[in-house]
């Protein structure tokens, strides 16, 4: 088996879909734009730093889906996709999946975007396996404001990944993998990876794509390139 790892932002993206909802979802919800928008902001800068609080981050995220109803966020996301992500799907990422789909590859997108937005957009790229951290639903389907299952930022992409493999019944061991990321902050699954790709990488990961012999491939120019 072989299996073609993506990560979204900034790799597949030239945008960042998370912060990108999460201010959408705050102007759409008619929430205080000047308090949450320091706040996705704040949690930007530590993850571009490398001191992200992962658990505090989710917390937000999740507590955000949870001041609304299902259907409405729904109809909120549709619109958030159309307009604020579908036309930032590049040919060249497009083209990037479609050599390993015509090698004959697994595909799966990696992300630490929740499931909630991803979902579509994997669909979009046409990758049919997406492992990201799930929200947590109640019996009626709302969300709750907590997640299921793993996180997937840092050592938790390896984790979901060993995950995906074990539920195929395999292993590290026999599966070629490779991994497309541009963020210092994949560095664990990167390494555990049989080739990893950095991928419009930012300063750090460039800097240790080169230490390392691995394999820098710029894709496109990110906003956060351009900036």
């Amino acid at each position: 088996m072989r299996l073609a790892l993506f990560d979204l932002d900034h790799t597949l993206l030239p945008v960042d879909s998370a912060d990108g909802w999460s201010h959408f979802l705050v102007r759409a919800g008619g929430l205080d734009t000047a308090e949450y928008g320091a706040r996705i902001e704040h949690f930007a800068a530590t993850y571009r730093a490398g001191t992200f609080d992962t658990e505090a981050y989710l917390v937000f995220q999740f507590a955000l889906l949870a001041r609304f109803p299902r259907r409405q966020l729904e109809h909120w996301r549709t619109e958030y996709l159309r307009a604020r992500v579908l036309p930032h799907i590049r040919a060249e990422a497009l083209e990037l999946i479609d050599t390993h789909r015509q090698a004959g590859d697994e595909l799966a997108l990696v992300t630490g975007t929740h499931s909630f937005v991803t979902a579509p957009i994997a669909t979009a790229f046409g990758l049919p396996h997406l492992l990201a951290v799930q929200p947590a639903t109640d019996a009626r389907g709302e969300f709750t404001g907590g997640y299921s299952g793993t996180h997937t930022y840092g050592e938790g992409k390896v984790c979901a990944v060993e995950q995906f493999l074990g539920a195929r019944g395999l292993g590290w061991d026999g599966v070629e993998t490779v991994f497309y990321s541009d963020s210092i902050n994949d560095l664990p699954l990167l390494a555990r990876v049989t080739t990893p790709v950095a991928t419009n990488p930012d300063a750090r990961l460039r800097k240790i794509a080169a230490e390392r012999g691995w394999r820098v491939l710029e894709l496109f120019a990110t906003e956060r390139e351009a900036a």
